[in-house]
């Protein structure tokens, strides 16, 4: 993300900010896009130290609902999908405010508006089948995306603003190791097999399941088929949301 533009990030006031906080962090996709945009120090924080550990210094293991900072230590608490990933996500809205003296930012998807095309006939139905399978199973609000402004008001935070910012991502030749791998998990169903308990925590019965994993396998092998002639490409486009608050 952010290779194309960061218009959508300049209600963050990156430029004023001496001290940020990026939370649930990760590798640091979007720690090391901060760090390009201010002076000031971005610390990174998440709960899986296997992952902090390509984030870059400074970084902090810690709770995202529980952080591990006195009040007021940053000017910018900012996450990038993670609250989608939250049962309670006004808790950890609240305890960013708590810690922040200026602004709070989220960017999150609502994965119920992607959109995929493709020259492989199948994959654009059968993506919208299997999310939809998975939407229903999933037990947390993956959907967010501009709802967290309701976040952000029920955890008495000013809405500043709401900015749209659509992750484009583009499969052509040459093909990547990235999209090699990912059309083999296609071919073989290992995704599906992976969000198997979750689609089966909605409606979907086995039998069901097992329909379209075999459908998910035969588009697959379409896919590794016409990568072999250099003729595959998909363009997948996930909306994002930028919201940002004010400590009042």
């Amino acid at each position: 993300m952010w290779t194309d533009s960061r218009e959508a990030l300049s209600d963050l006031q990156l430029g004023e900010c001496e001290r940020v906080l990026d939370v649930g962090c990760g590798t640091g996709e979007l720690t090391r896009v901060l760090r390009e945009e201010t002076d000031g120090t971005v610390v990174g924080l998440d709960a899986d130290t296997d992952l902090l550990a390509a984030a870059g210094d400074p970084t902090v293991c810690g709770d995202a609902t529980q952080l591990p900072f006195d009040d007021d230590s940053f000017d910018l608490v900012v996450c990038q999908a993670l609250l989608i990933n939250l049962p309670d996500p006004e808790v950890a809205v609240r305890e960013f405010a708590r810690v922040a003296t200026d602004r709070v930012a989220a960017i999150e998807p609502n994965n119920a508006a992607v959109t995929v095309e493709s020259t492989v006939d199948a994959e654009p139905m059968l993506a919208r089948r299997a999310r939809r399978l998975f939407l229903d199973g999933v037990r947390t609000d993956v959907t967010l995306g501009s709802d967290a402004a309701d976040v952000f008001s029920d955890a008495e935070l000013t809405v500043v603003s709401t900015t749209q910012y659509d992750q484009e991502q583009q499969i052509e030749p040459p093909y990547d190791d990235a999209a090699m791998q990912a059309a083999r998990r296609k071919a073989t169903g290992t995704g599906l097999a992976h969000d198997r308990e979750t689609i089966l925590n909605g409606e979907a019965t086995p039998a069901e399941y097992d329909a379209l994993r075999e459908r998910w396998r035969s588009m697959g092998r379409d896919v590794v088929e016409q990568m072999q002639d250099e003729a595959y490409e998909r363009h997948e486009t996930v909306p994002f949301f930028v919201t940002v608050g004010e400590i009042p």
